[in-house]
């Protein structure tokens, strides 16, 4: 019997610490502590400010038993200093060091590539910070968004769009993962609005002061003025400082920045002085996180924490939750009896892992029950509600639409739930969904060069229109010129008067036309804006079939003048009034018509028919009522004819009424 037992101890032995694809490193059921990694950059103002963040997540935690029931969190941070390269090795290093999951990375370039190691070693990827839409779950099972997907700041993007009623707006962006798919998706947003992206402006990630300039001078050449400025942190203040070199911070701008804004006001706040004035009236958005007693606790603590060198930021709060996040998942991956294991990846064995020392590396064993649990997790922490969506997403996805100006000021939030409003989106969970345009509302923003009135969104300050003016000698009420660039008249007073209505500004020179002693021919004018000598035309000129040839006109403003003349008589209405629709000489005529068809009609009767003899009177009649009469033996009968005799009238009729041959008959007589 021992050896049967001792062969029932082996099975299970190993498996519980074996895998088809190596050999365990460790089969501990519950340890004393769990590794976590950390990987971001501790210098900027995303990564400074979470890495303090989850310090202090992991620090609660361990203080609280019953999160994890007396297994701590050891976590090992790892500053990649923005290197792509550096985010790459330093997560090869967690994958030797028993690291059941890794925080970070902090930019979505780093994690497209890391994503791939995580999803070969089983390892769950929590990033508070890659907002790029194109990390899909369906490619990187193992990625774990913990954070607010660009998606939906930019459908809060595209709906500010609507909500003014602009139409195009310019993307300038940095040209990498993130820039081109988080622009990528507002195109989409701006889409299902009928609105678009009228020009694409990408950049370096890292660009030179010549680099913005050489981008700003492109965007200058078009022709709309609203820009979103989608971009990281130190390029993006470079970006507004080369605008405001170049004047495109004055009334008729329109900056949207993506919440890279926001959060550098959040951790840096104050900003100088010059880097403030370059900002104001700039519209950015930040990631709303709902009001609560934790989250003022942790505000609270946040002096003590940083000692006063930087302020809070959304993605700190996201952080913190993090740690929280994968706290209460490890707790329920031991519960349904998940064990801390890794084995060999015998793939890479095959690729010559060991020259390369690749075979250091080790897959998570439970990494997939791990998965299931964080995804599974519903808490609530410093940001609201945690818990995933079927998607990956988290719920409730919202932001704060922010007005710079003197510092930060709210004018409304936007939520995937009812789009713009100026309640908190929390109020608004509570009642039915409404995303009509009706319903979205914000409060009056204050935008660059310190206007209350919307900017149009469009301009022509690039190039200026030469407008040709007539140089009347007569008629100067309509157009007059006065001498330099001063004209008067009418046909001024209602060019002046359009060009507050048009959606966009543009810059013009009036140019009169003609030497001021005869007037000139507009026609000639109008040829000449076809030539391109004049790009359009003020005047009081008609509107002619060879001029229309030639260019467009607007409606006519002034009537033409020319008229009909035609004598008018009153004429007295009395009982001979039908007469005069024919002259007397047409009556006359159709009299003598009259007569001659009687007498030839009585010629042709009064032989054979009694009805033309008698007296000379009696004749007359006869002729004067038969005159239109028929006889039916004669050539020429028709089906229809009055056939009088004596005192009778008779209507005979015969019609087809269809192609079958049905006829009719009528008769009518008269005693």
């Amino acid at each position: 019997m021992a050896p049967i037992w001792l062969l029932v101890g082996l099975v299970f032995f190993f498996q519980n610490g074996f895998l088809s694809s190596g050999i365990s490193t460790n089969i501990s059921m519950k340890p004393s502590e769990v590794q976590i990694g950390g990987i971001f950059t501790f210098n900027s103002s995303i990564g400074k400010v979470a890495k303090v963040a989850i310090e202090a997540a992991i620090e609660d935690v361990n203080s609280d038993p019953s999160v994890l029931g007396g297994t701590e969190l050891k976590l090992v941070t790892k500053d990649v200093n923005d290197s792509g390269f550096l985010g790459i090795i330093e997560a090869l290093k967690f994958m030797e060091s028993d690291t059941v999951a890794i925080i970070g990375p902090q930019t979505s370039v780093m994690a497209h590539v890391i994503s791939h190691i995580a999803n070969e070693l089983q390892v769950p990827l929590l990033s508070f910070s890659a907002t790029d839409p194109t990390l899909s779950s369906l490619q990187y099972p193992f990625f774990v968004r913990t954070t607010q997907s660009d998606l939906f700041q930019m459908a809060a993007v595209a709906q500010i769009v609507e909500y003014y009623e602009w139409r195009e707006v310019i993307a300038i962006y940095v040209d990498d993962d993130q820039g081109r798919n988080g622009i990528a998706a507002l195109a989409d947003k701006l889409a299902e609005r009928r609105c678009k992206i009228s020009y694409k402006a990408p950049m370096k990630a890292e660009p030179t002061r010549d680099d913005i300039r050489d981008v700003l001078f492109k965007v200058l050449l078009t022709e709309s003025r609203i820009f979103v400025l989608h971009t990281y942190a130190k390029s993006g203040l470079d970006v507004l400082d080369m605008a405001h070199y170049l004047g495109m911070m004055g009334s008729e701008y329109v900056w949207i920045a993506t919440d890279w804004l926001s959060t550098i006001l959040d951790t840096n706040s104050p900003l100088p002085p010059e880097t403030m004035d370059q900002i104001q009236g700039l519209l950015t958005l930040r990631m709303y996180t709902p009001d609560s007693d934790p989250k003022r606790k942790f505000v609270s603590r946040w002096g003590n924490l940083t000692k006063g060198s930087f302020g809070l930021n959304s993605y700190g709060l996201y952080a913190y939750d993090t740690v929280w996040l994968l706290a209460r998942a490890i707790n329920t991956f031991f519960e349904k009896g998940g064990n801390i294991s890794f084995s060999n990846d015998s793939r890479l064995n095959e690729i010559g892992g060991r020259s390369l020392h690749l075979d250091a590396m080790s897959i998570f064993n439970g990494g997939k029950l791990l998965l299931k649990s964080i995804l599974g997790t519903n808490m609530t922490g410093l940001t609201g509600p945690v818990q995933f969506t079927s998607g990956r997403s988290l719920v409730h996805p919202a932001y704060e639409v922010i007005n710079v100006i003197g510092t930060m000021r709210r004018v409304g939030y936007w939520s995937n739930y009812s789009g713009l409003s100026i309640e908190r989106p929390e109020r608004l969970y509570t009642r039915p969904p409404n995303n009509s345009v009706s319903n979205q509302k914000l409060y009056p923003v204050i935008w660059p060069g310190q206007i209350t009135q919307k900017p149009r969104g469009w301009g022509f300050e690039k190039k200026q229109l030469r407008i040709g003016v007539p140089n009347r000698v007569s008629y100067r009420e309509f157009i007059s010129y006065e001498g330099g660039d001063s004209f008067k008249g009418y046909c001024i007073d209602v060019f002046f008067a359009a060009l507050p209505l048009l959606p966009y500004q543009i810059n013009f020179k009036l140019i009169p036309f003609g030497d001021g002693r005869n007037n000139p021919s507009c026609t000639d004018l109008v040829r000449l804006i076809n030539t391109g000598e004049y790009d359009a035309a003020i005047g009081d000129i008609a509107i002619i079939t060879n001029r229309t040839r030639m260019v467009d006109f607007t409606q006519p403003y002034i009537e033409s003048g020319l008229v009909v003349v035609a004598p008018v008589r009153t004429l007295n209405s009395n009982a001979w009034a039908f007469l005069r629709p024919f002259t007397p000489m047409m009556w006359a005529v159709t009299a003598g018509f009259f007569l001659v068809v009687g007498a030839v009609v009585w010629i042709l009767e009064h032989r054979i028919n009694d009805d033309f003899r008698g007296s000379p009177k009696k004749q007359i009649v006869t002729i004067l009522w038969r005159k239109h009469c028929e006889h039916p033996g004669t050539p020429g009968f028709n089906p229809m004819a009055i056939c009088c005799s004596n005192n009778q009238l008779k209507l005979h009729g015969k019609f087809d009424l269809d192609s079958y041959g049905t006829e009719a008959l009528f008769s009518s007589q008269r005693d």
